[in-house]
């Protein structure tokens, strides 16, 4: 089932979640007790040209780093895993929206396209735009990857924002891998990894 705007569970998985939820819960706050017109976005897995790999950083950069490296590329858990990824100029244009539609104050929206496509799928795509030999490596499936399919529902979204958020991923990896090939360098050098260890793919 998508995550709904108003879905929302205390057993949380990791710090990350934790912070997500008192975000939100001051916004509410606020919102409430001082009339501050403040909207509340739930952005899922976005992506896009700008981001550079590393240990703690989201798992297309971090692939697209290692296939262009010719390096197999890890797979924690097992093939079923999937994300609904939204495209940085469809994450731009919600947020935009949100701060200008008067009817988004006060209200939990998704900014996803409401369609996963599963982590396995994904690095088969970087590998073939990036001729990357090297293969899917699977390895160990992490403690926190408690959901095997996480997808949003974006009902609110086209209601509210007037848009919906488009799920072309090919198009979308074909211009994030365009902008590594013409910042290679400065890619190299901006990468954090800890020398030995996979960096976590922040999925």
């Amino acid at each position: 089932m998508p995550f709904k705007g108003d879905d929302i569970s205390l057993k949380l998985g990791s710090p990350y979640y934790v912070s997500k939820m008192a975000g939100e819960a001051y916004c509410n706050f606020y919102n409430a007790y001082y009339g501050l017109p403040i909207s509340i976005v739930r952005l899922f897995n976005s992506y896009g040209p700008g981001e550079v790999p590393g240990q703690y950083r989201n798992v297309i950069p971090n692939f697209i780093y290692w296939a262009m490296k010719k390096q197999a590329l890890p797979l924690t858990g097992n093939k079923n895993i999937a994300r609904d990824f939204v495209y940085v100029d469809e994450i731009v244009k919600g947020l935009l929206s949100a701060g200008f539609f008067k009817e988004a104050i006060g209200v939990p929206i998704n900014i996803a396209t409401g369609k996963a496509i599963s982590i396995y799928e994904l690095a088969e795509l970087i590998n073939s735009r990036t001729n990357n030999p090297a293969g899917i490596n699977v390895i160990k499936q992490r403690k926190w990857d408690s959901r095997e399919i996480i997808v949003g529902n974006n009902d609110r979204c086209k209601e509210l924002l007037r848009f919906t958020p488009t799920s072309q991923i090919e198009i979308g990896i074909k211009k994030n891998i365009e902008w590594f090939e013409n910042n290679w360098d400065v890619i190299q050098k901006s990468a954090e990894f800890l020398p030995g260890i996979n960096p976590a793919l922040d999925v």
